[in-house]
């Protein structure tokens, strides 16, 4: 009688620079995703075709130090291998840094407890060539007391779905922001949130409406108000992709495979 392999269930963490990628997501009209790169570099390694559960779909544009993916195969490979049996076969903008065997049961996006984006602007006078693939040009005086006015106002359980992307399909708007901070690094300012979920487009255009807040076109009044009504056109622009970076994605303590 033939043997079966066991099905591993392995978990890799990866940092990827999104620019020039279609998002994360596999697409039928484009080859270039970071999802279609990493099956493709896995199934050259495994010689079977592996299908990808990634925690976030990052959009066109947009960057990861902590994107985490997860997929099932009988490769005998040893897990800790894996990040270096992957470092020759994909682009150099992609880079597989750690590998977890984790039980059956665990999935990248839904076994998820929180996710981390930051959003980075750069305020100088001019822009910086050294930081215009990862950062938002955004010149002149920001006024930060009523950023970090309306940084209070977003923080905790709310319904959000002023802040999603227009026409978005999703039932369920409801999400608990745990941590949003702003940061002024030099000529820099940084915004970190931590949420339990994320809707689409929703930490963009918390960055789009946080600028016009700083510029004094919103005030955090008029955020509330606008969130309350559920009113996206009431709220700032769309913040562009290349400042936005998905900085760690956490999960239950005892999600490891021991």
């Amino acid at each position: 009688m033939k043997l079966v392999k066991e099905c591993r269930n392995i978990k890799l963490t990866l940092a990827y620079d999104g620019t020039g990628y279609s998002g994360f997501q596999r697409q039928l009209n484009t080859k270039m995703t970071i999802q279609e790169k990493l099956e493709e570099a896995l199934g050259r390694l495994t010689k079977k075709e592996i299908t990808l559960h990634g925690a976030g779909r990052t959009d066109a544009g947009v960057h990861a130090l902590g994107q985490v993916v997860n997929f099932r195969t009988s490769a005998s490979i040893p897990v800790e291998r894996w990040p270096y049996a992957l470092r020759g076969l994909l682009p150099p903008e992609i880079v597989v840094y750690k590998a977890e065997e984790v039980p059956k049961e665990f999935h990248a996006r839904y076994t998820a407890v929180a996710k981390t984006y930051i959003y980075r602007i750069w305020s100088a006078r001019w822009p910086s060539v050294f930081h215009q693939r990862y950062t938002l040009f955004y010149p002149g005086e920001l006024q930060e007391d009523p950023i970090r006015e309306t940084l209070e106002i977003l923080k905790g359980t709310h319904d959000f779905r002023a802040f999603a992307a227009q026409g978005s399909a999703v039932r369920n708007t409801v999400r608990t922001i745990s941590a949003l901070v702003w940061e002024e690094k030099g000529d820099e300012r940084v915004l970190t949130v931590r949420a339990d979920g994320f809707l689409y487009h929703m930490v963009r255009n918390i960055v789009g409406t946080l600028l016009w807040v700083g510029e004094g076109r919103l005030t955090p009044e008029q955020v509330q108000a606008a969130m309350v009504a559920g009113q996206r056109k009431d709220l700032g622009p769309t913040a562009p992709p290349m400042g936005l970076c998905l900085k760690e994605v956490e999960y239950p303590p005892n999600h490891a495979k021991g």
